[in-house]
Parts: structure tokens; sequence; C-alpha cells
């Protein structure tokens, strides 16, 4: 019966299939630009370097290594939370009662905007 019911609605799966998808490339996203944060004095030494100029004293506040952990750490959670939410959706398509629900996207862009205003004010405070 459940296989009878899953090709009924085949093209809710494979929209939900895409959905989870498109959290995945996200929570790459994420992940990598957390490690371009935990890197970015190292690359501005570096670069500093190959210019022939005296590097800028790097600051070693940890900043930059805690927001870009924590952005690292966002977007494994983020993975985890996906696949939840996919099976979720999955379980509601074949009982015919899916709702939408908000809450994980509106956190999730909460999260990302208050570590964008964190970066800009780190980056303010050391330029």
């Amino acid at each position: 019966m459940e296989d009878v019911h899953k090709r009924k609605n085949i093209s809710d799966h494979l929209a939900n299939e895409r959905t989870l998808l498109a959290w995945i490339r996200t929570n790459i996203g994420i992940m990598a630009f957390g490690f371009v944060v935990v890197k970015f004095s190292l690359f501005v030494k570096q670069l500093a370097l190959a210019l022939g100029k005296e590097p800028a004293p790097v600051h070693h506040s940890g900043y930059s290594s805690l927001m870009g952990t924590t952005l690292v750490a966002v977007g494994t959670i983020t993975s985890i939370l996906s696949y939840i939410r996919y099976k979720k959706t999955e379980k509601q398509i074949n009982a015919d009662t899916f709702r939408n629900s908000t809450i994980f996207i509106t956190a999730l862009v909460a999260f990302i905007f208050f570590a964008s205003i964190l970066l800009i004010g780190y980056l303010i405070k050391t330029t």
C-alpha cells in the first residue's frame, strides 16, 4: 500500500529530495564560509608576504577562529536537521498531512545574519 501511495505523490517526493539537496549545498557553503573565516588572518599574512610588503600584525584575539568554528558547527547541525526535516516531510506526504513550517529556515537566517553582523564588526575593528 505504501508503494502505491508513494507513486501517487512521486512529484512531491522528488521535490522533497531536491529540497534536501539544496539544503546540503547550503550546509556545505556555510561550512566553507566558516573555514574561510578561520583561515582569513593567515591569508592576509601570506598575501602581504607575496606582495613583498611587511605583513600587518595578525590579530590573535581568537574571534575569527571562534566565529569560523561556530559556522562549521552550524553547517553540520543544519545537515542533520535537514535530513530530519526531509524524513518528516516524506511521512507527511505519504499521509497526506503536509504542513509547511518556517521555524527551521527562520532560525538559520537569523543565525547567519547575526554571524554576519559579528564578522562586519570584527573586520571594522581590525582594519
